[in-house]
């Protein structure tokens, strides 16, 4: 695609990259087919050639205007046209520089202004969001039913969590929401790994992984939180740590991304870079593992969600499914398994009929299996999916712990 861009997009930090990703867009349109709001929608604008239009626009000095933002508001991320795109585009990279340079320059109302100041104040906060949560739970009739439907109407204890005791170790990003929402996640995960051998030692300093700022175009907040994650783990990764797992495929997308996003830092630029080479989603580390020893009794039906950035980000399509299929479980077919759920972070909030629409849409092709449980790799298609009360929706490793053997459990 040719460009020419303004004089005050060249001085922007990343404009020789978002011309290279312009450029490598040939407009095939190939992207336009996987795009879920397109296919709700029908407007090019909200595709992702269109919007590549509208980012064009922009950094070659058009007005920008509230329709613009509009537009690459309603993208969700997914980042399933880069699956599909036969030219390589890193269309997440370009909306994230376009979607910078557009919130500088048409103000939000104060409604929205309000509701990403509210979400960046608290979701990144463990310790407040779980607070809020538990108020939340106690008030829950008084609720909206949007904010009702993003709390779980019950919480499954987490269970012991075994003490570090083994010579291999890894880290484990404990996640923002998940803690409050389904802390046996990570319980069950640990759990799991100690049975394999691999101990997770505790780094209480880390915290959000900087993805929510970032998405909602706090980028320099988001890479800050980045950085103090970076710093948390390099002494354990100087220790030998062999891995920073991640149980949310959403965290684990964005640390991946910590060496692309911080390479021109040059303090951080070399630490980031292990960091991400470092970064494993736990299937990762599963599927590497001798699993079936540990005698699981799995009889359910399963239907599996396999979040956009577990597929489409980590490219880790199948992986759990296998893994899953491995252990014993049977596994239904999922009709459309590309597509979004419609949670992406924090799009149920600000864009929540489109995010109803595309959970809904989800929910039938999961269910047209007849499965007992649906299960994913990502809280917040966890939770989203779950707060339609329908079929019961549960993070796989929860599943997997549930159904080991009881007397491999005593041994």
């Amino acid at each position: 695609m040719q460009t020419n861009l303004s004089e005050a997009a060249k001085r922007l930090a990343r404009a020789e990259e978002a011309e290279s990703i312009l450029r490598s867009c040939v407009h095939c349109g190939f992207c336009t087919a996987t795009c879920p709001t397109y296919q709700l929608l029908g407007d090019e604008l909200d595709g992702p050639r269109g919007r590549i239009y509208l980012i064009k626009q922009v950094l070659e000095g058009a007005p920008v205007t509230t329709s613009t933002q509009l537009h690459l508001d309603r993208c969700l991320s997914c980042r399933n046209c880069e699956t599909t795109c036969p030219s390589g585009v890193k269309y997440h990279d370009l909306l994230d520089i376009g979607r910078a340079v557009v919130e500088q320059q048409v103000p939000r109302p104060l409604g929205q202004r309000l509701l990403r100041q509210a979400l960046r104040a608290v979701v990144p906060r463990p310790a407040l969001f779980k607070a809020l949560s538990f108020t939340g739970q106690a008030l829950r009739p008084l609720l909206p039913a949007l904010l009702k439907s993003k709390l779980p109407a019950q919480v499954a204890a987490p269970g012991q969590r075994p003490a570090p005791r083994h010579a291999r170790r890894v880290l484990l990003l404990e996640g923002c929401v998940q803690p409050a929402l389904s802390p046996n996640t990570n319980a069950a995960a640990a759990r799991l790994l100690d049975r394999l051998g691999i101990s997770v030692e505790p780094i209480r300093e880390a915290g959000c992984c900087g993805a929510v700022d970032y998405h909602l175009n706090a980028q320099a907040q988001g890479l800050q939180r980045a950085r103090r994650n970076i710093d948390a783990w390099w002494p354990a990764i100087e220790a030998g740590a062999e891995a920073i797992v991640q149980t949310a495929s959403g965290c684990g997308a964005f640390v991946r991304d910590y060496a692309h996003l911080l390479e021109k830092d040059t303090q951080y630029a070399a630490k980031a870079a292990r960091v991400s080479a470092l970064s494993r989603d736990l299937v990762e580390v599963l599927r590497e593992e001798p699993v079936e020893q540990l005698g699981l009794c799995a009889e359910q039906r399963v239907a599996f969600h396999c979040p956009c950035t577990l597929q489409h980000a980590l490219k880790l399509s199948g992986a759990v499914e296998s893994l899953l299929t491995r252990l014993g479980f049977t596994l239904t077919a999922v009709p459309d398994g590309h597509l979004c759920c419609g949670s992406a972070g924090t799009y149920s909030l600000t864009q929540p009929e489109l995010s109803r629409q595309l959970r809904d849409n989800r929910l039938d092709a999961l269910e047209s299996g007849m499965p007992s449980i649906i299960v994913t790799a990502n809280i917040g298609c966890q939770t989203h999916l779950d707060g339609a009360g329908r079929t019961p929706v549960r993070h796989w490793i929860e599943v997997v712990d549930a159904a080991l053997n009881p007397e491999y459990n005593q041994a």
